[in-house]
C-alpha cells in the first residue's frame, strides 16, 4: 500500500513538474539576398541596396515546438510556401501544422514557387522567374538556424502586449465614386494629388506588438501592421524598403531580435502620403519606426507558463475563381511566344487551381498567448478581415499576419467583387466572392468566437474546432 501511495505521489509530482514547465524562446535570422543577375519579382539584381532576410522564433515548452518566421520576399506560392514550411518543421523536429511562414511581400525582392518552377521548366522556361538555387539555399540556411534556435533557446518568465498608433503611413488604395465602383485606385505611389487628397479610408492604423522576457530581459519582439510594405520600386537594388528599415532600425535601438509580419494589407497602401519621391522612404519608415516604439512603451508584461501557449489549426477550402480555367491556363504556359511573366502567373494560377481541385485545403492557424491572438492568414487579404476578428474578441488583442499562401492572390470581401477595380479584377484575384464567408467563419472558429453569423461557412471536417 505504501508503494502505491509513493508511486501516486511521484507521478503527481511529475505531472505538476510537467504543466509547470517554462516556456523557452530561440530567434533565428538568415541572409535572404539574392545574388547579382538573379530575377526578383519585376526585374533583375543590379545592387544591394540593403540586405534581405528571413527571420523567426521558436517557442519551446507547450506540446511540439511552434515556429513563426517572415521573409523580405514579395510571396511564396504553392510548393514555395510549404518547402520553407516543410524545412522550418524539419529544423525544429515538430509538425509542419505548428509552423506558419510568411512574407513581407516587398516588390524589389525575390518570389518563390517550386510548382510553377516546374511547369515552366518542361518547356525550356526554368530559372528565369527566381533564382532556383539560390531559394534552396535560403531553405536549407533556415532549416539549420531553426535548430540552433531550439539548441540555443531562452526561458521566458513573461509575455509583453503593447499596441501604438502609426501616423500618415496607411490608407485604403479603393477610392468609390458615386454610383458604388471603384473610381480610382491609390497605388503605392501616387503623383495626382487629386487622387492623394482623398480620406485615407477604412484601414487599421494600429501596430500590434509581443514581446517574450526572461525578468528584465526582452528576447524577442513581433510586430504586426497591415499595409502594402512599398514607397517605391522596380530599381534593380534589392531592399526591404520602409517597413524593413523600421524593423531593422527598432532592433539597433532596442538590442532584442524582431520579426515583423505584414498584417490584412491588399487594399492598404502609403499611396495618400506618398507621390513616389525618393525621400519618402525613409520618412515612412520613421513613422512606422515611432509606431513600433510607441507600442513598446504601452507594453503591459504579465507571467507566462506553457499553460498559456495554445495551437488551433483551421484547414479551410478557399473557393477558387469561376474565371480559372485549366485548359486557358495550360495553354499560356506552353505557348513560347506568350511574355515570360504571364506564362510564370498562369503555371502559378494553374498550380492553385488544380489544389482546388483535388481539395488540398490551407491550413489557417491561431497562437494564443494570455490576452494576445496571432492569426496566421494567406493571400493578399482585405484590412476588412483583420477588423472583422478584432470586432468578434473585442476582449483581445487580436493580431494578424497574412501573406501566407501567395497562391490565392488578393483575397477582396465579398461586395468588393462588384464594386471592381485592380484587386477584384480577374487577373489578380483567384478566389470566388465566397471567399468571405469562408474565412470569417474560420476567424471567428480560431478565435472561439460566439456561434457563426447566418451565412458564414461552417467548419471543413463538418465539427467545430477548439481554441483557447
Amino acid at each position: 500500500m505504501a508503494m502505491k501511495i509513493a508511486a501516486v505521489a511521484n507521478f503527481l509530482i511529475l505531472c505538476v513538474t510537467v504543466s509547470a514547465a517554462p516556456v523557452r524562446i530561440g530567434t533565428f535570422k538568415v541572409d535572404a539576398t539574392p545574388p547579382l543577375g538573379s530575377p526578383l519579382a519585376y526585374d533583375a539584381v543590379v545592387g544591394v541596396d540593403s540586405p534581405l532576410s528571413c527571420r523567426g522564433i521558436v517557442l519551446l515548452g507547450a506540446g511540439d515546438p511552434i515556429v513563426l518566421a517572415a521573409i523580405d520576399w514579395i510571396g511564396l506560392s504553392n510548393d514555395g510556401h510549404l518547402e520553407f514550411r516543410k524545412a522550418l518543421a524539419k529544423g525544429a523536429s515538430t509538425r509542419m501544422e505548428r509552423v506558419t511562414m510568411h512574407a513581407l511581400h516587398q516588390h524589389d525582392a525575390p518570389r518563390c514557387d517550386f510548382s510553377a518552377e516546374v511547369l515552366l521548366a518542361k518547356h525550356g522556361m526554368g530559372g528565369k522567374n527566381f533564382n532556383v538555387a539560390h531559394a534552396r539555399k535560403v531553405i536549407a540556411s533556415v532549416a539549420v538556424a531553426v535548430t540552433k534556435a531550439v539548441e540555443t533557446a531562452e526561458p521566458v518568465s513573461h509575455l509583453g502586449i503593447g499596441a501604438g498608433e502609426v501616423q500618415m503611413v496607411a490608407s485604403n488604395r479603393r477610392i468609390l465614386g458615386p454610383d458604388g465602383k471603384v473610381q480610382h485606385v491609390r497605388f503605392t505611389a501616387t503623383s495626382d494629388p487629386a487622387i492623394r487628397a482623398f480620406p485615407a479610408g477604412t484601414i487599421d492604423s494600429r501596430l500590434c506588438l509581443v514581446t517574450f522576457w526572461n525578468g528584465e530581459q526582452a528576447l524577442a519582439a513581433l510586430s504586426y501592421y497591415a499595409t502594402h510594405p512599398q514607397s517605391y520600386y522596380r530599381t534593380g537594388l534589392v531592399n526591404p524598403d520602409f517597413p524593413g528599415m523600421a524593423r531593422n532600425q527598432r532592433e539597433k535601438e532596442t538590442g532584442v531580435p524582431h520579426i515583423h509580419f505584414t498584417g490584412a494589407g491588399g487594399n492598404i497602401g502609403a499611396g495618400k502620403w506618398n507621390d513616389g519621391a525618393k525621400e519618402n522612404r525613409q520618412i515612412l519608415a520613421d513613422r512606422v519606426t515611432a509606431g513600433m516604439k510607441a507600442a513598446w512603451e504601452a507594453t503591459s508584461k504579465e507571467p507566462l507558463g506553457s499553460g498559456d501557449v495554445h495551437w488551433v489549426v483551421e484547414p479551410v477550402l478557399l473557393p477558387p475563381g469561376a474565371h480559372l480555367k485549366e485548359e486557358t491556363l495550360a495553354a499560356i504556359v506552353e505557348v513560347e511566344t506568350e511574355p515570360l511573366e504571364k506564362r510564370y502567373l498562369a503555371a502559378k494560377v494553374l498550380t492553385w487551381l488544380r489544389r482546388c481541385q483535388r481539395k488540398e485545403p490551407l491550413e489557417l492557424s491561431c497562437l494564443a498567448l494570455r490576452q494576445a491572438r496571432i492569426l496566421h492568414m494567406p493571400g493578399e487579404l482585405f484590412v476588412e478581415y483583420q477588423l472583422y476578428a478584432q470586432e468578434v474578441r473585442p476582449d483581445l488583442m487580436v493580431a494578424m499576419a497574412a501573406y501566407g499562401d501567395y497562391a490565392p492572390g488578393y483575397i477582396c470581401t465579398e461586395v468588393a467583387y462588384s464594386e471592381g477595380g485592380y484587386e477584384a479584377a480577374e487577373a489578380s484575384s483567384m478566389v470566388s466572392p465566397e471567399v468571405e464567408s469562408v474565412l470569417k467563419g474560420a476567424i471567428r472558429r480560431l478565435l472561439d468566437a460566439p456561434a457563426p453569423l447566418e451565412g458564414e461557412a461552417k467548419p471543413l471536417t463538418g465539427e467545430d474546432s477548439t481554441a483557447p
